[in-house]
């Protein structure tokens, strides 16, 4: 059995994100999603959706065969666990494949990095353009401080 693993954030769930799951999907026979520890989201603003929901939605999508939340000291640990065949990143990723591979490779872990270049062509495939779509469709509400 060919394993995949996938990583992201996955904040608000859009077209993207369903697309980046499918292609990783035909990588192997078993994609393993890790959901980013808010923790642990430091290139972009934090999510809006807390981390236990934002597994919740991605376990329930129909390319994913496991989803875990990330480790929050060591994002490399549930790699080492899951010894993964391939590690697919999305077309927009932050990792530098080059440094990826070298940290793969000083752990023991023989796993092929891919990148999928493949991409949804819509104007709210972004979790930060939903945010702002918001934000300008309902100026009078998102000012008023949230009471969650």
């Amino acid at each position: 059995m060919r394993k995949v693993v996938a990583t992201g954030t996955f904040d608000i769930i859009h077209p993207g994100h369903i697309r980046f799951l499918e292609e990783a999907k035909k990588l192997g026979d078993y994609l393993v999603v890790i959901v980013a520890r808010e923790k642990n989201v430091k290139h972009k603003p934090k999510p809006v959706i807390p981390e236990e929901q934002r597994l919740l939605v991605v376990r329930a999508l129909k390319p994913v065969d496991e989803a875990i939340l990330g480790d929050e000291h060591d994002i490399f640990r549930p790699i080492e666990e899951i010894r993964p065949d391939v590690i697919a990143l999305g077309y927009d990723q932050h990792f530098d494949e080059r440094w990826l591979r070298e940290e793969l490779r000083k752990r023991g872990i023989d796993a092929e990095v891919v990148r999928i270049t493949v991409r949804e062509n819509c104007g709210l495939c972004s979790s930060a353009r939903i945010v702002e779509r918001i934000i300008n469709l309902f100026p009078d509400r998102t000012n008023r401080k949230q009471q969650i």
